[in-house]
């Protein structure tokens, strides 16, 4: 079978205003928060993504009715966390969110169940949500090598525990949180620096008492130990819930407009959550001309509109508890790093190396096929700037934010960019390929009701920050 293929050429100026596809990482949890719920909840903007359409269809199998209304809304009929026993193994796909998160939830089920995945989720560590799992009671193996998928899980009494993570991660947390939710006593998570928050917020956006602590930082360290805590056995009460758009889809878009001189973008109705807004913080470090407005937060989560001009980058260090919540985006970070003028230098950031491919190597493998000195470390990479990109053929190695990164290099590349293997995009990103044409030819003008912000960043230009995963 022909794997799917898509080429670019250099792009031009453009001054337009885009929306994106909404929240992964929330759409994920909407479906299986309104689940947990005591009624029915309707979903809009909803991502139609293969990796949230896993999860839904996963709550499917679970006896979980959801009734598809229109494009992005979807009504998910909760049934107070009391699911049915699966009639055969539950499919994730390519997305470790469904698995790590369900393996939660189906821990204190009373029933057994199977959860498989693609060959690139089949390869991924599901010890670090077992490990705590099991603390709590749970009884559930990977039958891969290295605790990798398939997971099995036997459901059954759970107590609630004080658990410190190895590392900063959402999915670790919200496993942790959901399986809590079940368990007898309190359940606590410690992170040593704050990871994606949006569990913590749609819980008690769903009326869910949980108490968050952080700690002061210490000297040398932006972010302070966190402590998120719930007792157990509470329901979720039925919401409706509006997601809002995707900076993390957003950012192909920012960076393709923050490294060409005379482009300016507007995004709007995009999700400004504080912990999401890491690229932000690193483009404006680089010399981005940002401003964003936070104009509604209605359901916990706030939202609003970017407003990015484009100019010449520089080089940055990105390193230290910056590194969770920047993590999905370190790929189109590099291609920014590579159009920057220096040497950029990211640590602190192996994680990438256990994602939907090794994204460092697969960083790096396409940064040099373009003409870009890289310099591979086991935690990270140092990106020798300011060279002009060639177009090369280029795999994505089945990796949806590889393919979307270096298409975007090829927006900056003389000659024709290949990018083989690519309908892996469809797995986050249904519609980017109608965007990128939009780049590429510079079509589009801003709509004259468009609020003219200030060229000057609203965000402090910090010289280094040390502050996940969905």
């Amino acid at each position: 079978m022909n794997k799917e293929i898509l080429k670019v050429r250099k792009g031009v100026p453009l001054e337009t205003e885009i929306t994106v596809p909404g929240d992964k990482s929330i759409s994920h949890r909407a479906v299986m928060f309104a689940a947990l719920s005591n009624g029915p909840c309707k979903i809009t903007n909803f991502l139609e993504g293969e990796d949230c359409r896993s999860t839904m269809q996963a709550m499917r199998q679970l006896g979980v009715k959801i009734e598809q209304e229109a494009q992005g809304t979807i009504v998910v009929h909760g049934c107070k966390g009391e699911f049915s026993a699966p009639e055969s193994d539950i499919d994730c796909g390519n997305s470790g969110t469904t698995m790590r998160l369900l393996s939660g939830i189906l821990s204190a089920q009373s029933f057994s169940c199977r959860m498989t995945g693609d060959p690139s989720l089949s390869k991924r560590p599901m010890k670090r949500v077992i490990d705590p799992l099991t603390e709590m009671g749970a009884k559930l193996h990977a039958e891969g090598e290295k605790s990798a998928p398939p997971l099995v899980i036997n459901g059954g009494k759970l107590k609630g525990i004080t658990y410190k993570t190895p590392v900063a991660s959402a999915q670790i947390k919200s496993a942790i949180l959901l399986a809590g939710l079940f368990a007898d006593g309190v359940t606590t998570v410690i992170e040593s620096a704050p990871s994606r928050d949006h569990t913590e917020r749609m819980l008690e956006y769903f009326l869910v008492k949980l108490r968050r602590e952080e700690a002061r930082p210490q000297p040398n360290k932006r972010s302070g130990e966190c402590r998120i805590t719930l007792a157990g056995h509470q329901t979720l009460e039925s919401r409706d819930f509006v997601v809002p758009g995707d900076i993390s889809s957003a950012a192909f878009w920012l960076v393709a407009s923050a490294a060409r001189p005379g482009s300016r973008l507007l995004v709007k109705n995009v999700g400004l959550n504080p912990t999401r807004t890491a690229v932000l913080d690193v483009l404006v470090r680089m010399g981005a001309r940002i401003r964003e407005v936070v104009e509604f937060a209605e359901h916990g989560e706030p939202a609003g509109t970017i407003d990015i001009r484009g100019t010449t980058l520089r080089s940055t260090v990105i390193e230290g508890t910056e590194i969770p919540n920047l993590i999905d985006e370190i790929p189109i970070i590099a291609v920014a790093a590579a159009l920057a003028e220096g040497r950029t230098i990211i640590r602190d950031a192996k994680e990438l190396r256990v994602k939907e491919t090794d994204r460092i190597a697969a960083i790096a493998t396409n940064l040099r096929a373009m003409g870009v000195t890289v310099e591979e470390f086991e935690d990270g990479m140092a990106i020798e700037g300011g060279c002009k990109l060639k177009g090369a053929r280029m795999q994505s190695f089945g990796d949806h934010r590889i393919a979307m990164s270096f298409l975007i290099a090829g927006l900056f590349a003389s000659g024709e960019t290949v990018l083989e293997d690519t309908e892996c995009i469809k797995t986050s990103y249904p519609g980017f390929q109608e965007t990128l044409r939009l780049f590429q030819k510079g079509t589009g003008i801003l709509h004259r009701n468009t609020p003219v912000f200030s060229a000057v960043s609203t965000r402090k230009v910090k010289a280094k920050k040390n502050s996940s995963a969905s």
